[in-house]
């Protein structure tokens, strides 16, 4: 017989909050657990792996949909992983894009500091930089 969790000792060894277990299993990322005749949830201890595999997925950047779509795909062990390398893939591309951005961002401020005389807020190069007018970017919403 399988030994079943509280939800208490899943967080413990998940690391995750109980709200955030809960909020997982009302989004369907984590299979429904047993409710006992008192009410309480009891988790088997997949519930833990599954929750590791939620948390890495977050480290990763990964959204909860994405998760939800890989969690699927496990579920069917000996079935090819090419949707799985196309969704790494793409979220790759999306990282990178961000990396791209971010450096362009950093070197836009390393010319504004390097661009500072001291002095006070009003001769400021940086809050001038600030208050400068530029084209309004896309929206990427």
């Amino acid at each position: 017989m399988t030994e079943l969790l509280k939800i208490g000792e899943v967080a413990r060894s998940s690391g995750c909050s109980v709200e955030t277990i809960r909020h997982y299993e009302k989004l369907g990322l984590l299979t429904p657990p047993k409710r006992g005749d008192n009410g309480y949830r009891y988790y088997t201890p997949n519930a833990v792996e599954q929750l590791g595999f939620i948390r890495h997925g977050r480290e990763l950047g990964l959204d909860l949909h994405t998760i939800h779509e890989l969690l699927n795909l496990t579920s069917h062990p000996d079935a090819e992983c090419r949707q799985v390398d196309a969704i790494a893939s793409q979220h790759l591309q999306r990282i990178e894009a961000r990396i791209t951005a971010l450096q362009a961002l950093a070197q836009e401020l390393r010319t504004v500091i390097s661009q500072c005389r001291g002095g006070s807020i009003r001769e400021c190069r940086i809050v001038e930089a600030l208050f400068e007018t530029h084209a309004p970017r896309e929206n990427s919403a």
